[in-house]
């Protein structure tokens, strides 16, 4: 039966381009989780979360106040290369964040 379905199956030849996906993973969005620590009072946080994303005060405050209660909050998601500049700017204002695939 796999010989019937293989024989109906196009096959490219070596002149056609083929696009392949190396890594599919890539292709899922990724996060950026803020974390709590002693250091940074919560007034910051919230407008470090103001300033670097453009949310809202009342945004900001429900997601300073996620990260105070519950240890952690995610403040975005998008593509790695992206996810990876938003933990640098972070890491850049002294909060604690990394970078995870949102499953």
């Amino acid at each position: 039966m796999a010989s019937d379905l293989t024989a109906t199956l196009p096959q490219a030849t070596p002149d056609e381009a083929v696009e392949v996906s190396e890594d599919t993973a890539t292709d899922t969005p990724w996060v950026t989780i803020v974390w709590d620590d002693p250091v940074n009072l919560m007034h910051y946080v919230t407008y470090v979360f103001q300033k670097l994303f453009g949310y809202s005060k009342d945004k900001a405050t429900e997601l300073m106040m996620q990260v105070h209660s519950e240890g952690k909050a995610v403040v975005s998601s998008g593509p790695r290369d992206k996810m990876e500049i938003d933990v640098q700017k972070l890491h850049a204002a002294g909060l604690w964040a990394t970078m995870q695939h949102d499953v």
